[in-house]
């Protein structure tokens, strides 16, 4: 079943792609998993593939939240793969992005700001003080704003709603949909921006059975089926699929002593026999 979709910030993208990989040819090399062992793993040259076709040999600016020590890593991973891609890179705090009447973003040397990745949410950026640039700007941004609408848990409700009864989707309503009680008393509620697992609950029988705080739920609520994760042993592992311009090309598993995802979730590999 598809639990949620995020089209926006990939992190734990450094540990998917190579990582994992690593693991998968030490523990080959150490004869912990046979010779024949394989991992469903193209990401890092999926990646490469396509910043060399949409980069067509332009800089390329990278920002975030540098001081971020994941999302700093996530940067320099990226980064990585454009620079073998042949592109040439540069990586900014969100904070040192400035604004040229003339010619719109810039870095701090006042280059322009051609092609970008921000490892930065869309609906924080719409909030901040350069917010209403985008819109005038000439940057082509990876992702591209459209992922907004895709990268909140308002798309499960707007999927079961063109898809209702589709085997990989669950039930999914806005939280002041009517329909929504036609879940019962057993249901996950999540805000419609959250990440990490923050704020979501997971209610069994009408009482929540897990829950995380967080900043987030102003925006408002949406109501989606409960679909447990198996329990091994204590553990719950949830399965990710990666997509790189939109063809899927990776998996990965993460796993929590709580039934919900969370910021401190244990990444694991895998490996295929």
């Amino acid at each position: 079943k598809l639990l949620e979709y995020n089209s926006d910030t990939p992190t734990s993208i450094f540990e998917a792609a190579v990582f994992q990989w690593t693991w998968l040819e030490q523990a080959i090399e150490r004869r912990i998993l046979p010779g024949r062992a394989d991992q469903y793993n193209s990401i890092h040259e999926r990646l490469i593939e396509r910043w060399r076709l949409i980069g067509k040999g332009r800089p390329l600016h990278l920002a975030g939240l540098t001081d971020a020590a994941e999302d700093a890593a996530t940067l320099a991973y990226l980064a990585d793969t454009a620079t073998q891609a042949g592109l040439s890179t540069t990586i900014l705090d969100m904070a040192d992005i400035g604004w040229r009447e003339a010619g719109g973003f810039v870095d701090l040397d006042n280059k322009d700001m051609a092609l970008a990745f921000k490892l930065y949410p869309w609906e924080w950026m719409f909030q901040d003080a350069f917010g209403a640039k985008l819109a005038i700007a000439l940057t082509q941004w990876v992702e591209p704003p459209w992922k907004a609408v895709l990268s909140n848990k308002g798309i499960l409700p707007l999927l079961w709603q063109m898809f209702e009864g589709h085997p990989n989707l669950l039930p999914a309503y806005f939280e002041d949909d009517p329909k929504a009680a036609s879940l019962g008393p057993s249901f996950v509620r999540k805000p419609i921006y959250s990440r990490e697992g923050a704020n979501v609950s997971l209610v069994a029988e009408g009482i929540a059975v897990s829950e995380q705080d967080g900043p987030y739920g102003a925006e408002g609520f949406i109501r989606q089926a409960l679909a447990p994760l198996p329990d091994f042993g204590g553990v719950f592992p949830v399965v990710g699929s990666w997509l790189v311009a939109h063809a899927p090309c990776g998996l990965s598993i993460r796993e929590d002593e709580t039934p919900i995802t969370g910021n401190r979730s244990r990444f694991l590999p895998h490996a295929i026999l």
